[in-house]
């Protein structure tokens, strides 16, 4: 469905700049800091990666814009869907906390 042809990109080179990220997320892991930090540091590369892959080797980069909107589509009603689910799971984490202190305390006769 290209519109027109295009020429090949260098999948070795992109290959090698997946392995590269790849690297650094594995560093990013061991490095000592704050698990939120690491958390979207990792997401950011994992998003990274994934553009690479879309645009070259599901060739996104040489189709129509509206294929582009569609295949953009499900990534935008997943990260709505993980924001409006957070709160939930922040609300379990606070009740489960304060039931293990509760169950750690000595029961009162």
């Amino acid at each position: 469905m290209a519109t027109a042809e295009h020429k090949h990109p260098n999948y070795m080179a992109i290959f090698w700049y997946l392995a590269i990220l790849t690297v650094i997320e594995i560093a990013v892991i061991y490095m000592p800091l704050a698990k939120f930090t690491i958390g979207v540091l990792l997401c950011a590369l994992a998003l990274g990666k994934a553009v690479l892959v879309a645009m070259y080797f599901m060739h996104l980069r040489f189709e129509t814009r509206t294929l582009g909107m569609v295949a953009i589509t499900p990534l935008v009603i997943a990260t709505l869907l993980v924001f409006v689910l957070l709160p939930d799971g922040f609300a379990v984490m606070k009740r489960t906390t304060g039931a293990k202190a509760a169950a750690t305390e000595p029961a009162k006769r």
